[in-house]
């Protein structure tokens, strides 16, 4: 659950630090307090995008902190595959905002808001003001039946999209094969062109860094020679300055007295040794000096090979090894070109086998989906009775798609009569405001039951209700508190009465400077937070009492359902 929401330098908060509990955590004040920054708050932190316009003004900087306490496998084992260190089941999501960028921690560690967004899903569920809109379109409301039917249809699901991928793959290779056949007689043309120019020229891997290596030898031969033989001359055996005609008679002047010292007899040893080494040296520099010499027509023959290779470098590679590749894949091109037909035949067998395969498996989804939308159905009904609908009439319309997608071929719509007597209908069509946002809060509480999310949050679901509702609404967040955490946002006192944590949110001037804050109310400032919501602008001793009344009806109802 979320324990603690610190907030520093956002919008009309200077500083805010709140410990919320499990059950029913309830936040309330008068409008335009800044209600809904807090949830905006913790969507910022999980990743959502921020206008610069948000940091407090004066401020370089916004922090955001989020602490959870959780045991949820999935969470853990999220955090534990990005190397993350997790003890205690504690998770802490931190955002710093400047007005330039923002930095994304867990744990301490920096982290991707995609890596932040895909941990969130499986730590808290935010239920904002407008969501329940979504609730509108066919796909959310097939996304709702799929997560209602929890593993076993996820199973079937996922053994259709796997089926569906490989569909798509074949579909697209067999795409690619609608050709004419002009087209393709033009193009085994241009493949046999590419082939023989390259298979023509004999290529050899690696000739081409030795051709260039000779090359620079043969275009600079005179150089060469001409140090050659100034090397050959200061190392040989000349006898006015070569190296070894020098050392040679240094070693004799050694051998004359090195017997009369040790000392002196290992210095001979290595002046012996650097001989060897200059002898070794000048047989192999007139090996390469013989070697030296070419023809005109051996640098002819070079140079002509480069130009060859190069020519072939600008059109199919930087190597010949690169151009040995793309020979070998024109082949495989060609090769598909020769038997174009037989392939295509092969790939159009695939796709029918795959589709059947397809096929198989969305039938296997879509049944399944049936099976469980007739308990859905009953599950809403029963929950939209219980939120004070009467008479009502769900059901979930089928229709089949006349093409596959990523979903499978099932096409679904929620469809429903609120009223006795009144023809079913879409949603869409028959709703209100306020009846959208308690049919969303039904279909919650049953899928609050199906996951693993141990934090609901929602802001403002009570809108466009009141009176009996919204005691029927209250009963419904408080029966869903005692499986989850919940932080509600409200304007009704009979939901704020069934406060397990209750919350007041104000704002304040000091200093010509406006700021938001949040604190926990006792038992006694709960009641007067009610008498508030209850009397508006002024709070008689009647509406304090009916506080109190709400306030005590509120425990026992809680306490008749523990």
């Amino acid at each position: 659950m979320l324990t603690n929401l610190h907030v520093k330098n956002l919008a009309l908060i200077n500083e805010i630090e709140v410990e919320f509990g499990p059950g029913l955590n309830i936040l309330t004040g008068e409008t335009g307090a800044g209600k809904s920054i807090i949830i905006d708050s913790v969507n910022l932190a999980l990743g959502r995008k921020m206008s610069k316009e948000m940091i407090r003004k004066g401020e370089k900087s916004a922090l955001i902190e989020l602490v959870f306490q959780t045991g949820n496998p999935k969470v853990i084992k999220k955090i534990e595959d990005m190397e993350i260190d997790i003890s205690d089941g504690q998770v802490i999501i931190t955002r710093k905002m400047t007005k330039g960028r923002s930095i994304s921690k867990i744990n301490g560690e920096t982290c991707t808001a995609a890596q932040i967004k895909g941990l969130s899903a499986d730590l808290l569920d935010i239920h904002g003001q407008h969501e329940h809109q979504s609730l509108l379109y066919k796909d959310r409301q097939l996304a709702i039946l799929d997560a209602y039917g929890g593993d076993e249809l996820q199973q079937s699901r996922c053994e259709m999209e796997k089926d569906y991928k490989d569909y798509r793959k074949i579909e697209k290779k067999l795409s690619e094969y609608q050709m004419d056949e002009e087209g393709r007689a033009r193009e085994i043309d241009f493949l046999e062109f590419e082939i023989n120019e390259i298979e023509s020229a004999s290529l050899v891997s690696g000739e081409d860094a030795e051709l260039e290596q000779k090359y620079k030898r043969m275009s600079n031969g005179r150089k060469i020679a001409e140090s050659l033989n100034q090397v050959h001359t200061l190392s040989g055996y000349d006898e006015e300055c070569g190296a070894g005609e020098q050392i040679g008679k240094a070693i004799r002047e050694l051998s004359q007295i090195s017997g009369y010292d040790k000392t002196l007899s290992d210095m001979e040893k290595v002046l012996s040794d650097i001989e060897g080494l200059l002898n070794d040296f000048n047989r192999e520099l007139s090996e390469y000096q013989s070697n030296l010499t070419f023809s005109e027509n051996d640098f002819f023959e070079v140079e002509k090979r480069l130009d060859d290779i190069n020519h072939l470098k600008s059109k199919y590679g930087n190597s010949v090894g690169e151009i040995l590749s793309y020979q070998q894949k024109q082949n495989e091109k060609l090769q598909q070109m020769l038997h174009y037909e037989d392939r295509r035949e092969r790939l159009a067998a695939n796709l029918k086998t795959a589709e059947k395969k397809l096929e198989k498996s969305s039938n296997n989804l879509s049944e399944k989906r049936r099976f469980y939308s007739r308990r859905l159905e009953k599950k809403i009904v029963k929950g939209l009775e219980d939120l004070n609908f009467e008479s009502v009439k769900f059901e979930i319309e089928f229709e089949r798609l006349d093409h596959y997608t990523g979903n499978g071929y099932d096409s679904i719509e929620f469809q429903i009569s609120t009223n006795p007597g009144e023809k079913i209908k879409s949603l869409a069509k028959v709703v209100s405001g306020g009846e959208l946002s308690r049919i969303m809060l039904a279909i919650k509480t049953i899928l609050a039951d199906k996951d693993d999310t141990e934090t609901l949050i929602f802001d403002e679901i009570d809108t466009g209700i009141s009176g009996r509702t919204a005691s029927k609404v209250a009963e419904k967040m408080n029966q869903i508190g005692k499986n989850h955490q919940v932080l509600c946002i409200t304007h009704l006192p009979q939901i704020a009465a069934m406060a397990d944590e209750h919350f007041e949110i104000s704002k304040s001037v000091e200093e010509m400077n406006t700021k938001t804050t949040i604190r926990r109310l006792s038992e006694e400032e709960s009641i007067m937070e009610l008498a508030r919501i209850l009397g508006g602008a002024k709070i008689t001793k009647a509406v304090e009492e009916n506080a109190k009344e709400m306030k005590e009806l509120a425990l026992i109802q809680k306490s008749s359902r523990l």
